[in-house]
């Protein structure tokens, strides 16, 4: 596999200028019109480093670290070769000619809105394909005819095995955050999906890392890639704009921590992500009985809810997201301030693409990670791993002083809103409220029930007789009187 290296860049000392644009690299004016129309004028690194290569139909292997714009990069570079191999005209069969697969169903949906965005004017019929939804709707859009399938393994290879999607004219293929598929165990499927297309086809894959398995698979099924790299063999994976804390902290304390941190003056949009399903669930019931605005994404939710979730945080309604891993990977969105590792994670990996929800496309943001005490071996291999230089995280409590400091939280501020309290409170029935008076009530009671089902008669009177009960004696269900009986 040749190999051609592009390292030690960056925007403010490399060859590319600042005031490169999209049409610069030579986009389609269709494509660039539109990103205008977005507010996207100027490529990131990794766009104008790959952009220009993948124009001209070379394999591509890119590599860079997570939120720096991966997914514009070979997005706009598909979408071009779309128009310009066709030449504007679009086939009649109606069969993809370009497919993106990507690891989660939540990916899968950010690059399809991201294809709709640069693609807005070029009408291009895009389809999100991902598991967890009917068929109905995938199968009807297909027989309807599309230009660009975006999916996840799964549900990509279901529909090609039905004979629904046929993958025989797909001329660009791109594999988005590779080595999340390898850790999901998807490679197999990878591999059965690349024999359904076209040996002559175009191949990008993008992403943040690159572990022998998947530079294996490039080596089997790209044609001569070009390996890009935005930045030096040194440089940290972890974005630099991202400040970052690690706390040793009490599990049962950490609610209060996060709670508090959810006051702070710079905190908007927050990230939470747990390792289980059922502690994000937990955390995001906790968190509302405290009064914040929660969502929830994680696997025992069904897709519509967490499509819901997203979209809400999205737009603001809820400014906290609890999420396991699922949404650590490609959701992009804008004005995330804040993320919290609830737990400490499994990988350095798994840390970078968690923390990259944030400081998102040159904006700052702030990464806290908690770490148990069972958790310091496993945090000390991370740290290693990543030459962040925070091996021993300070020992800290909802009520540490640094904590306040460091997260820019207000003195004073506790783990419930004060709305919280004051509706919990309201909501309460009190025992005065619901009966007229307690008092009353106890006495009443005591009264009904001091000597069996007969109230103690008042000084002065006479007990009240308790009238007497008459047997009824039935005989195959007709009553019998006494008389009778006898």
């Amino acid at each position: 596999m040749s190999s051609y290296l592009i390292k030690g860049l960056t925007l403010s000392d490399n060859e590319i200028a600042v005031d490169d644009t999209f049409a610069d690299l030579g986009v389609h004016e269709s494509i660039t019109s539109a990103l205008a129309d977005a507010g996207i004028v100027h490529p990131f690194q990794i766009q104008a480093l790959a952009i220009p290569l993948a124009l001209g139909g070379s394999d591509l292997i890119g590599q860079a670290r997570t939120g720096t714009g991966k997914t514009l990069a070979f997005g706009v570079s598909l979408l071009h070769r779309m128009v310009t191999i066709s030449e504007g005209v679009k086939p009649s069969h109606g069969k993809p000619r370009a497919l993106v697969v990507c690891p989660t169903r939540e990916l899968a949906l950010q690059v399809g809105r991201d294809m709709d965005v640069a693609g807005k004017h070029l009408k291009m019929r895009v389809l999100t394909i991902y598991g967890g939804t009917g068929y109905d709707e995938q199968l009807d859009t297909l027989a309807k005819g599309i230009d660009i399938a975006v999916g996840t393994p799964g549900r990509l290879l279901d529909l090609a095995d039905r004979g629904a999607l046929d993958l025989s004219h797909v001329q660009v293929l791109v594999l988005d955050e590779a080595d999340e598929m390898l850790d999901l165990g998807f490679l197999p499927d990878i591999e059965r999906i690349l024999h359904k297309t076209p040996s002559d086809r175009q191949t990008m894959l993008f992403s943040a890392t690159m572990p022998a398995p998947i530079l294996t698979l490039a080596r089997a099924t790209l044609n001569k890639p070009i390996n890009i790299r935005a930045e030096g063999q040194d440089a940290q994976m972890t974005v630099p704009d991202i400040e970052q804390f690690v706390y040793q902290a009490h599990d049962l304390d950490k609610p209060e921590i996060v709670a508090r941190l959810l006051q702070g003056n710079q905190t908007t949009k927050v990230m939470v992500f747990t390792r289980t399903k059922r502690a994000a669930q937990r955390l995001m019931d906790d968190l509302v009985d405290r009064g914040f605005a929660v969502g929830a994404i994680h696997g025992d939710l069904n897709q519509q809810a967490r499509e819901r979730a997203l979209k809400k945080f999205r737009a603001g309604t809820i400014n906290v997201l609890v999420a396991t891993d699922v949404a650590a990977r490609g959701i992009d969105i804008t004005g995330v301030s804040h993320v919290v590792n609830y737990e400490c994670p499994d990988t350095d990996a798994t840390y970078v693409h968690r923390i990259g929800r944030t400081g998102r496309a040159g904006n700052s943001g702030v990464s806290v990670t908690l770490v148990d005490w069972s958790d310091l071996h496993r945090w000390k291999l991370i740290d290693q791993a990543l030459h962040l230089d925070m091996p021993d995280p300070a020992e800290t409590y909802s009520t540490s002083p640094h904590l306040f400091t460091d997260l820019d939280i207000p003195e004073g501020t506790k783990g419930r809103l004060p709305g919280a309290v004051a509706k919990e409170r309201s909501e309460r029935p009190s025992r005065k409220a619901s009966t007229g008076d307690g008092g009353e009530r106890r006495h009443r009671r005591r009264s009904t029930h001091s000597s069996g089902d007969r109230a103690a008669p008042a000084q002065g009177e006479s007990a009240p007789s308790k009238p007497r009960r008459r047997r009824r004696r039935t005989v195959n269900g007709v009553e019998v009187k006494p008389d009778e009986a006898k």
